[in-house]
């Protein structure tokens, strides 16, 4: 669908010869835009009610630029995942708004009068180590409208270190837990708290740990209830779903 068809679409919703519900439903699967090296899809938002997200990683920046400009240009916020500084740069001469977190390696444009949750998503790590994974998860609920807290390093070699943070803890609508290493924080947490855990493995550890897969079957094994899991070193996933799941509580 082009400018004129979807100028055409608007026209019969007015005019009343196409009702609004099927104009939307029209609108939830219009065509991306084909750039030869990638498929934007500007219409994300309507679908999912986050845009398409840019994930770094083995693409130029010529090719991370040349999307960001298409989304920006499009009206779009932008988030790019696992971004360099280079890239960070190219998006900041397109938007002075972008914002770079080192620790993730996120690039972010965002509408700062963006509303925020009431409810706040606490991103926990085991230890100093697993900050980065946990700031994407940290940067991208946030960036999606989330109210964040972020507590480093409470894992369970000093389990009175969590065990100190029971305000947080119970002031939290979800509670995401990243741990490398034996993977063991979120069945301690998932047996404090009654609201969703998303857990994270990253793949921090020593060389029985396998990069991550030794935290991976510990928080797949959890006897806490309530412990959902996602993929290795994946924070972006963490704070899609705890988005998701905070936005729940806000219709409440």
């Amino acid at each position: 669908m082009n400018r004129i068809d979807l100028l055409k679409l608007l026209q019969s919703v007015r005019d009343g010869k196409v009702d609004v519900d099927r104009a939307l439903t029209r609108l939830r699967h219009l065509p991306f835009e084909d750039v030869t090296y990638a498929h934007i899809d500007h219409h994300r938002q309507l679908r999912h009610g986050m845009p398409e997200v840019i994930y770094c990683e083995g693409k130029t920046l010529d090719q991370v630029a040349g999307i960001a400009k298409r989304m920006l240009k499009a009206g779009s916020e932008v988030l790019a995942t696992r971004a360099s500084e280079s890239m960070y740069r190219a998006i900041r001469k397109l938007d002075r708004r972008a914002e770079y977190h080192p620790a993730s390696r996120s690039i972010v444009v965002r509408d700062k009068k963006k509303k925020t949750t009431r409810g706040v998503i606490l991103v926990l790590t085991a230890g100093t180590s697993d900050i980065p994974v946990a700031e994407e998860a940290a940067v991208t609920a946030g960036m999606l409208g989330s109210s964040v807290r972020t507590v480093y390093d409470v894992g369970v070699a000093g389990i009175h270190r969590v065990l100190s943070k029971r305000e947080d803890l119970d002031a939290a609508r979800v509670i995401v837990v990243v741990a490398g290493m034996d993977g063991a924080l979120p069945s301690v947490v998932g047996g404090l708290v009654d609201k969703p855990v998303i857990a994270v493995p990253t793949s921090i550890g020593y060389g029985a740990g396998f990069q991550g897969l030794a935290p991976l079957l510990t928080m797949l094994n959890s006897c806490a209830s309530g412990v959902a899991v996602m993929n290795i070193d994946n924070g972006f996933g963490a704070g899609v779903l705890a988005h998701r799941i905070n936005l729940l509580g806000e219709t409440t």
